[in-house]
């Protein structure tokens, strides 16, 4: 019999069933005549560079030219990987970003830069009216920040000023602004509760107008907690009186696409935790790929695949060989033919490849769940157990072993049985367990390896001899 394995079930000390995402495994919905969709490697992570003065912070492609925020410097890389420092920024969180006709606009510990079209020419705005800069977009030729009270724009003609009589503010409800975002060339005003939308009207006072009736009655819970995403506002919040789920805001309306286990997950953290969580977003090679990265790892929804397969998609991304830890791999650009990024921990600068599934350089894991197997309160043996996979992609002088425990309750997990994932060239290799034990009316089972056995996985067998009564 086939056992579906794009997600797992378990349980924990409460009466719950528990769903299971696969860690470090993509779900790929795709007919092939095996299964209707296979689970591959997580793509890893090859360094490149190094940040010369901190963790990156940001990065940002404009005019075909990389740029990274490192630490407290602002560096360009070219197309051969060479690394120049354009500048100094304030030190803080993760950067805005955001592009004009002529200057590209750079949000940093509070201060805002712009940096001319040459590539070189930094300037600071030293205007006290911009306040202490949350967040910045452009606009109809206005840059637009905020300092968490008021929404400023710039002059016109002078985008280094910005004029307190040409204040707005979003102020429907009390909760503060956290960030700003552009949409469909409208301003949303992303609050802790709540999130308004304006238009450009004009006038001689502020040139932006609320849209009533636009209003979502739910906001982020973080300034980098937000961003765009299928044309819509995806955001990691709530409404007033309520638990932080996912949302996507649009028409006047948050669609919910956390499931329960991630509003669970969410529940895990605090307030302080969750505010300063990033969600970013990749789409490539028919992925629409959603990263909400946590303290202690990173959470991806696929909205392709949760179309595809009629289900919430999600999976878990981590850089450790054992538990959770934060996955080492933000702010996603695509410059130069590739997915550039950098590592929030440390000086790296690298590229994502699905050549190999390592972080770095250093090894992680990989894990899976599968579905109840319920006998219908009748016992069965299995006798064996086969994952149909993609064997041989192993690097060479590797043999690297994966293995499987099983579970009757979601919770006790038998001892790991493991068998050689093959080696390099191995491509008639079969991953089979024999003797594998009984159950009583329910089980489950669990596969683990690291980023050695770089497999792909399209289908578990099963080799099940029914009990009688």
């Amino acid at each position: 019999m086939q056992i579906p394995i794009l997600s797992g079930i378990y349980s924990d000390n409460g009466p719950d069933i528990r769903q299971s995402y696969p860690v470090n495994l993509v779900p790929v919905p795709a007919d092939n005549g095996v299964s209707a969709g296979y689970l591959r490697p997580a793509d890893g992570l090859i360094a490149i560079g190094d940040g010369a003065n901190g963790v990156c912070r940001g990065t940002f492609a404009w005019q075909g030219v990389a740029y990274f925020v490192s630490g407290t410097e602002l560096i360009r890389m070219d197309a051969n990987f060479n690394t120049t420092t354009v500048g100094t920024v304030a030190d803080g969180g993760p950067v805005a970003w955001a592009q004009g006709f002529d200057r590209l606009g750079i949000a940093s510990g509070g201060t805002l830069y712009y940096l001319a079209t040459d590539g070189v020419t930094l300037t600071t705005v030293t205007d006290v009216n911009a306040g202490v800069v949350l967040d910045v977009i452009w606009i109809d030729g206005y840059w637009m920040v905020t300092d968490g009270e008021f929404l400023a724009v710039s002059d016109l003609t002078n985008p280094t000023v910005f004029n307190p009589l040409k204040y707005g503010s979003s102020e429907s409800d009390p909760d503060p602004v956290i960030a700003l975002q552009r949409l469909r060339n409208e301003v949303y005003a992303i609050n802790r509760n709540s999130i308004e939308c304006f238009d450009n009207v004009g006038g001689t006072g502020f040139p932006f107008d609320r849209i009533e009736g636009a209003k979502i009655t739910k906001g982020a819970i973080g300034t980098n907690a937000v961003c765009i995403y299928l044309e819509a506002l995806a955001f990691v919040g709530s409404g007033y009186n309520e638990a932080p789920g996912v949302y996507l805001g649009q028409n006047a309306q948050a669609t919910k696409i956390s499931t329960v286990e991630i509003d669970r997950l969410l529940a895990t953290y605090s307030e302080a935790d969750l505010a300063t969580l990033v969600l970013e977003t990749r789409n490539d090679n028919g992925h629409q790929h959603l990263y909400m990265h946590l303290p202690d790892r990173c959470m991806v929804f696929d909205a392709a695949a949760s179309a595809a397969l009629k289900q919430q998609v999600w999976f878990c991304l981590t850089s450790s060989l054992a538990g959770f830890n934060v996955y080492r791999a933000r702010h996603f650009v695509w410059v130069y033919d590739r997915w550039l990024c950098g590592d929030p921990t440390n000086y790296t600068i690298g590229y994502i490849s699905q050549t190999i599934s390592s972080h770095w350089g250093n090894p992680v894991r990989w894990e899976f769940g599968t579905a109840i197997v319920y006998g219908e309160s009748r016992g069965a043996m299995f006798h064996a157990l086969e994952l149909v996979s993609l064997t041989g992609r192993i690097a060479v002088g590797e043999e690297p072993r994966i293995s499987t425990s099983w579970s009757t309750d979601g919770q006790v997990w038998s001892q790991d049985r493991s068998i050689s994932a093959g080696t390099s060239g191995d491509r008639a290799k079969r991953l089979v367990w024999l003797q594998q034990g009984y159950m009583r009316t329910m089980r489950m089972q669990r596969f683990r390896g690291d980023s050695s056995a770089h497999l792909s996985f399209a289908r578990l067998e099963a080799t099940i001899e029914g009990m009688a009564h």
